[in-house]
């Protein structure tokens, strides 16, 4: 059975025993019917970013060109992996899947023209027998500086002066 290596976060993302990783990583068997899952775990991952509904989309399209890439030269018995890494107003997704050989990276197809047409930037690389496509999505929406999100997850919002 194949096995993928770890996503490589970027710098700055936590890490465990030195090594950094996605804030949420997910493995799926290489076979096209997973790609909804994908797309369904990023428009979630986002929908808490407050992405705006057309970046969600945009999003879950991209997400799915990436699938679709990785899949076209992934080991059939292999995994890709999926790799989120969230910042406010920003999501970078990862997908990798180990290749038995060096694939010719077409940068010409309809796939790669959609991902780079609908990210904010994109990169695809082979690496040690892993082909990975990489992607960051900015969100249109504004970003308030007096919300953040609190412990719960629930956002702190000023309801202004109070009644005493």
């Amino acid at each position: 059975m194949a096995t993928t290596r770890p996503v490589t976060a970027l710098p700055g993302a936590p890490s465990i025993g030195g090594r950094r990783r996605a804030d949420v990583e997910l493995r799926i068997p290489a076979d096209g019917a997973f790609a909804s899952v994908l797309r369904t775990t990023a428009a979630g991952l986002a929908a808490r970013l407050d992405f705006t509904i057309e970046d969600i989309e945009d999003l879950r399209i991209a997400v799915g060109e990436a699938h679709a890439l990785a899949l076209d030269h992934a080991s059939p018995a292999g995994d890709l992996t999926c790799g989120f890494e969230l910042a406010p107003g920003q999501i970078t997704v990862v997908v990798s899947a180990p290749v038995e050989a060096a694939p010719a990276l077409d940068r010409d197809s309809f796939a790669w023209q959609v991902l780079t047409t609908l990210a904010t930037s994109a990169d695809l690389q082979v690496d040690e027998g892993v082909l990975s496509v990489s992607m960051t999505l900015s969100s249109s929406a504004p970003t308030s500086p007096t919300t953040s999100p609190g412990p719960t997850g629930e956002e702190d919002a000023d309801d202004g002066p109070r009644a005493g």
